[in-house]
């Protein structure tokens, strides 16, 4: 027979899902609101804001770090999807010289193209922490295509490169635009998943999360956070995170890059060697060699073998018998610069 539940917990569990307001969180769209101050006060702290920042807000609820940002802060733009927790926001700085400091933009941050901001402040629906921080990590200056570049061949993908104009691998001629860029992010995520952000080479948690985030920014753990800071409390743990993306962003294509990672951290306890003799992954490696070899007129041998070349590129590089979980970012490099010289891409 289930349990039933008791009158007085149906009814802490009724005031933990309201705020003051009475408004009932939704805890299905990630509705934990930070109600610590001390929290709060602390995260603003390590984001050391300056009088002239423009701070982006993911996810500001009923506004408690809103104000405190607003206090410190040029320009707060607080991102929120729920309406009634934007009115609510609204209401919470009405009549203040705060209110002319907000600007509040109403939907799914996922879908919406980022505002200049110099630092982003955030705690995040959990759900979308993954998806966010890359949207956050690639959210870089513009590049284009530098027309009067004759050798710039078609159907290749544009590379970051640093300021002013340069061939990336592959030929394609890029001008960088040198706008700015944020300064860094502060965010609270689910304990498990900071981790693996801030994981090292050889950690458990180590992963393709972990290194893809870690080329593209210098990623610190900051401070872990009770579920009893939150209301309603989640049912996990959860730490803060700092991402300073670096700048200018690495010479690297980051298809390529991920294409070859997702790769290799599928089992990542195999050694390479194992993690490219699967019929998929070799299918595709071989569509993409033939593709470059008829956009480069190189002529392939009738006893071609897809599997003996990556077997030959491997060895050579050195990377035969090493495991993803071991290799760090230099050693990713390393031997994607291995497949790419002998013509062998990723996406």
């Amino acid at each position: 027979m289930p349990k039933v539940k008791s009158g007085a917990k149906r009814r802490e569990e009724r005031r933990e899902l309201k705020s003051a307001g009475g408004l009932v969180f939704n805890k299905g769209i990630g509705q934990h609101i930070l109600k610590n101050p001390l929290v709060v006060n602390s995260i603003i702290e390590k984001a050391a804001l300056r009088p002239t920042d423009v701070v982006l807000e993911v996810g500001p609820g009923t506004g408690n770090m809103t104000v405190k940002l607003l206090e410190k802060a040029k320009k707060v733009i607080a991102c929120e999807l729920d309406p009634r927790l934007v009115a609510e926001l609204h209401k919470r700085v009405q009549g203040t010289p705060l209110a002319s400091k907000l600007q509040v933009m109403v939907g799914d941050v996922l879908k919406t193209e980022l505002p200049f901001f110099d630092t982003c402040v955030a705690n995040l629906p959990y759900q979308i922490s993954s998806p966010f921080v890359f949207k956050l990590l690639l959210h870089r200056p513009f590049f284009s295509n530098d027309n009067s570049c004759p050798s710039t061949p078609p159907n290749d993908t544009e590379w970051n490169l640093p300021e002013g104009t340069a061939c990336g691998p592959g030929g394609v001629c890029l001008r960088y635009t040198n706008t700015d860029t944020y300064r860094c992010a502060v965010l609270m995520f689910q304990r498990e998943f900071a981790l693996r952000l801030v994981a090292k080479p050889g950690d458990k948690l180590y992963c393709r999360l972990s290194i893809n985030t870690q080329l593209l920014a210098r990623v610190d753990h900051l401070m872990k956070v009770g579920k009893n800071n939150f209301r309603p409390p989640p049912k996990v743990e959860s730490s803060v995170v700092r991402i300073e993306p670096k700048n200018p962003p690495p010479p690297i294509n980051f298809q390529e890059w991920d294409g070859l990672v997702r790769i290799t951290f599928v089992r990542k306890n195999k050694t390479l060697s194992a993690a490219f003799k699967s019929s998929a992954v070799q299918q595709l490696l071989e569509k993409n060699y033939r593709i470059h070899c008829s956009v480069h007129n190189i002529i392939i041998p009738e006893d071609f073998s897809i599997a003996d070349k990556i077997q030959q590129i491997l060895t050579s590089t050195g990377f035969s018998d090493k495991r993803a979980r071991t290799m760090d970012i230099d050693d990713f490099i390393r031997l994607l610069h291995g497949f790419n010289a002998e013509g062998i891409h990723f996406s």
